[in-house]
């Protein structure tokens, strides 16, 4: 999968809720999708999408919101990343070698079973379990964030493995989520490995994202976009984040200005403008001007 990259060629990642999907609160540019549909179909743009949306709700997404195809997709939390030739994924086995090196032997089952014996924690369905993704429900009422994480952190100790432990409210259903993952299958991680598989230069990278579980890439080395819909405290937390690891040069924040918003896909063709000036004729002449 290794490809030589030239200085024209631009590998461009982003998280989909609320960035390039617009189920925020915020209004989106009513050009915006398609701006952003008509950019990533030219030649010199590799797309990524990265998502804790697994593989057939990354695919539901496309087809409901008009998005374009991505070349590869991080999916499923990043414990997936998959490749998309002539209209079928491929699963990227090396980065399932790599990410599985930290639960050494043990098996989802083997993960599963200490967990679930846990008052208040019940195992998520089929479809949003994968080898490397152990994922529950909380019950809300039965015990805290802390707790719960105490609790999985002391069940998951005999087993000597290097773990993540993700927590989430599903604020429409009013419950927690526990995802245990390796410790290194992490967004930042994952297109740091596409990086080097497909052999980009860093200057042709940019991410773009919006919340929380996308600080890590946002407020790191990798050139990134924080859309403008993004939340105050997000905002902040990332500036911040920025300014104690030096990384100041490696954010952009999107802007609301008086001809267009910044909100969603046009936050992240504003970052794209920004990092890669190469590409503003692009922006200007052969997609919808924003």
């Amino acid at each position: 999968m290794t490809a030589s990259q030239n200085a024209s060629t631009l590998l461009l990642c982003t998280d989909m809720d609320r960035t390039v999907i617009p189920n925020g609160a915020q209004p989106e540019h009513p050009h915006a999708r398609a701006a952003f549909k008509a950019f990533c179909q030219q030649p010199e743009i590799t797309l990524v999408y990265v998502t804790g949306r697994h593989l057939a709700l990354m695919e539901e997404a496309i087809h409901a919101y008009d998005l374009p195809q991505p070349d590869y997709a991080i999916t499923d939390v990043g414990t997936k990343i998959r490749h998309r030739q002539n209209g079928h994924w491929q699963a990227v086995e090396e980065w399932e070698t790599e990410i599985g090196q930290a639960w050494r032997n043990c098996r989802h089952d083997d993960i599963a079973q200490p967990l679930m014996q846990l008052d208040g924690l019940t195992l998520q369905e089929s479809e949003k379990q994968n080898t490397h993704k152990v994922s529950f429900y909380a019950d809300l009422s039965a015990a805290s964030e802390s707790d719960y994480l105490a609790r999985a952190e002391a069940a998951l100790a005999p087993l000597n493995i290097r773990t993540s432990l993700i927590w989430s409210i599903d604020e429409a259903a009013d419950v927690g989520l526990l995802d245990v993952l390796p410790q290194n299958a992490t967004k930042l991680h994952a297109i740091e490995f596409l990086q080097q598989q497909l052999d980009f230069a860093l200057p042709d990278v940019i991410f773009a994202g919006d919340s929380g579980n996308d600080l890590p890439v946002l407020t790191s080395h990798i050139q990134s976009v924080l859309v403008a819909n993004a939340s105050e405290d997000i905002k902040h937390q990332a500036w911040q984040a920025c300014v104690q690891r030096h990384t100041e040069s490696a954010f952009y924040q999107a802007q609301n200005l008086q001809d267009h918003n910044g909100n969603y896909a046009a936050g992240v063709l504003q970052g794209v403008g920004y990092y890669a000036p190469r590409f503003q004729p692009i922006l200007n002449e052969q997609v919808l001007p924003l």
